[in-house]
């Protein structure tokens, strides 16, 4: 009789054998997911004109938490949120968030921290924006942090990242 040899951790069997092409879909999602975090982050810090004219950057003296925060003032939990809003400490938490989220998606390590963070981050926008007019449950905070989680359980930071790196597989808290 054979003997059953138990498989192998997926990080293991990434870290050996051929990508496949859905290790690169997810690799594509980081990466792609991570600008996202980056990109509000750059414009909130240098008010680049997308989403924030120059006036408002946070290097100019705007608050990168007032707009959104304020204007939730008449939602379920509005008043919850547009306290905090302009509140230097939830400015701060917010932009090491972004920064820190999206940093750890594109270069593919944290990718457990980045998960729960990111994922908190946004359930609190959701949150925020609650009753949802276009869908009473779901929206895009939701699909987002769905696949920060997807992200993290495939291991998505060894492919086009540098979770392979040793010190990377050696310890699980930077994973």
């Amino acid at each position: 009789m054979a003997a059953i040899t138990p498989a192998k951790p997926a990080h293991a069997v990434q870290a050996t054998a051929g990508r496949r092409p859905v290790d690169y879909v997810w690799a594509l999602a980081r990466i792609a997911l991570g600008w996202t975090f980056l990109w509000a982050f750059v414009d909130k810090t240098f008010g680049l004109g997308f989403a924030t004219p120059a006036e408002k950057a946070w290097l100019a003296g705007g608050s990168p938490t007032t707009g959104f925060l304020k204007g939730t003032e008449e939602n379920a939990l509005g008043g919850l949120f547009t306290a905090l809003a302009g509140q230097a400490w939830v400015d701060w938490m917010f932009m090491a968030g972004l920064l820190g989220v999206g940093a750890a998606l594109v270069l593919g390590v944290g990718l457990r921290a980045a998960a729960v963070a990111g994922g908190l981050m946004l359930l609190l926008m959701w949150a925020a924006e609650l009753p949802l007019t276009t869908n009473p449950f779901m929206d895009d905070h939701i699909v987002y942090t769905i696949v920060l989680a997807g992200l993290a359980m495939a291991g998505a930071g060894t492919t086009l990242g540098l979770g392979n790196l040793p010190i990377i597989r050696r310890h699980a808290f930077l994973r």
